[in-house]
């Protein structure tokens, strides 16, 4: 008699006994596949960081999220979280209340800074926004319609957006996810899988569903110093609107570069600087001020540190050719 039919018999087992065993069911640790894992990990370490913010009182107050980035209550959130107030309150995670300050805001990258009155707060790790590739995991922790500490993930959809907030602005080079946010996550963090904030949540396109936008975070860092000594942003206007491109290759060999982006213009404000110097759409700038310009951050940097008015070239790609105009930015005024 085989050995199968040995074991038949003997056990009623039909199973061949040389087979594997099935493993025993796994413990709930185990069960978790990489990205739970992932997830659950950046949720336990970032919503201690996370707050919900509120201005004004009853049906004329207004609420949002915000992320701390340093332990003696400095936070980001959005401009159009606190625009017009000088004081919020601010909840932490654990329930705690403390007043809070309006310590600057941008309207043109929809960011602001406040202060909660408090030290030795949890905080969150600024990323670096420019290393984010498109399809990578993300996590938005915020207060949706008034449910603090929530946790969504998803993936980068795409880069290099350009954005109307709620402000009225157009905001560019923001982040698109997936990540499901809805009204109260703005101002809330949007973080990679180390738990480093890479964005801050800004705007849901409604009613569709699955797309939504962040601020990056390279972008409130080139501004942050500003914002706490001066409560706004002095910067330079070109009055155009433009998104990161690839440079081709060949075009790159043939003028000798070494970026491999470029920063394609593609709206021109009607009389700006930028149209009154000679700029198109659709011109590839590759160059401000002598400096390399490899995307929209780049060029917000510039227009951030380089004096207002002051004539600066303009280096652009444009038709196969290289080009170069001078261009003055005048002073981005607030609303």
């Amino acid at each position: 008699m085989s050995r199968f039919w040995q074991n038949f018999v003997s056990n009623g087992n039909t199973v061949d006994p040389d087979e594997p065993r099935p493993r025993a069911v796994p413990s709930e640790a185990e069960a978790m596949d990489a990205f739970s894992t992932v997830v659950v990990g950046v949720a336990e370490a970032l919503r201690p960081a996370v707050v919900n913010l509120r201005t004004g009182n009853g049906s004329r107050g207004g609420s949002g999220s915000g992320v701390l980035f340093a332990g003696d209550g400095f936070l980001l959130t959005n401009h159009h979280v606190v625009a017009g107030a000088k004081s919020v309150r601010v909840r932490l995670h654990d329930g705690t209340e403390l007043g809070g300050r309006v310590v600057g805001n941008d309207p043109w990258t929809d960011l602001a800074v406040v202060q909660a009155e408090g030290s030795g707060l949890p905080f969150a790790t600024l990323g670096d926004s420019a290393a984010v590739r498109v399809g990578q995991l993300v996590v938005a922790i915020g207060s949706p319609l008034g449910f603090e500490s929530t946790v969504t993930a998803g993936v980068v959809s795409a880069l290099g957006r350009t954005l109307r907030s709620v402000s009225g602005h157009l905001v560019d080079n923001v982040i698109q996810t997936d990540a499901a946010l809805n009204p109260g996550n703005s101002g809330g963090p949007l973080v990679d899988s180390r738990g480093r904030v890479i964005g801050i949540n800004t705007a849901v396109i409604q009613p569709a569903q699955g797309i939504c936008f962040a601020v990056p975070v390279d972008t409130a860092k080139t501004i942050l110093p500003q914002l706490m000594a001066r409560g706004r942003v002095t910067r330079g206007y070109l009055g155009l609107h433009a998104r990161q491109v690839p440079i081709a290759p060949d075009v790159a060999r043939t003028f000798d570069l070494t970026q491999k982006t470029g920063v394609e213009i593609q709206l021109l404000e009607e009389d700006g600087p930028a149209e009154t110097a000679g700029l198109w759409v659709e011109d590839v700038l590759i160059g401000y001020a002598g400096r390399p310009v490899a995307a929209v951050d780049d060029l917000h940097r510039l227009l951030t540190q380089l004096p207002v008015g002051d004539p600066q070239t303009v280096v652009l790609l444009r038709d196969g050719k290289r080009i170069t105009r001078t261009v003055r930015a005048a002073e981005y005024q607030t609303a």
